[in-house]
């Protein structure tokens, strides 16, 4: 199955990692690829605890300030080879794709490459895509597409990104 989080509003990653928790309760193996991003997110100090949950992350600090480089992009080829050898290895059930909608929107891989990989993997294995944007062929071959709008948000009060909540 292949599941995609996309749409404007806070939760993408967090309704994934929710996830990834629920298998890992369940006895499954996850692997968690984080596109775009680097960093010490208090939710990944918690997914280390657990034993059958694997986290890496593919991005520089503060990307989304910034033009994409040639680092950028190195990162999140990296990053999708990771994920072709977590695929690769049958070990894992679910596998989460963080960022990855926001990397291919902005270029850093290729759509015809992504839609590839998502059409060759066993459906034994659970696919999480997230984050906005999502491209057309991603939600036409998805099996679940949940679009999360941002109705109100307390950033435009001025809240500023709060440790535990946002990070």
């Amino acid at each position: 199955m292949i599941q995609v989080y996309t749409g404007n509003g806070k939760g993408k990653t967090t309704a994934a990692l929710g996830l990834a928790l629920r298998g890992a309760g369940a006895g499954f193996k996850v692997y968690v690829c984080q596109f775009l991003k680097r960093g010490r997110y208090c939710e990944l100090v918690s997914l280390k605890k657990l034993k059958n949950i694997k986290v890496e992350q593919y991005g520089a600090a503060c990307f989304l300030r910034r033009t994409p480089q040639k680092k950028d992009l190195a990162l999140a080829r990296k990053g999708l080879a990771a994920v072709k050898k977590a695929i690769a290895s049958q070990h894992y059930a679910l596998i989460v794709l963080d960022e990855i909608n926001v990397a291919l929107r902005l270029g850093l891989l290729s759509l015809a490459e992504v839609l590839d990989l998502l059409k060759k993997t066993p459906k034994k294995i659970e696919l999480i895509l997230t984050g906005r944007s999502a491209h057309p062929a991603i939600l036409k071959i998805a099996d679940l597409v949940s679009e999360i709008k941002e109705k109100k948000h307390y950033y435009k009060q001025g809240v500023r990104a709060r440790k535990g909540f946002e990070f």
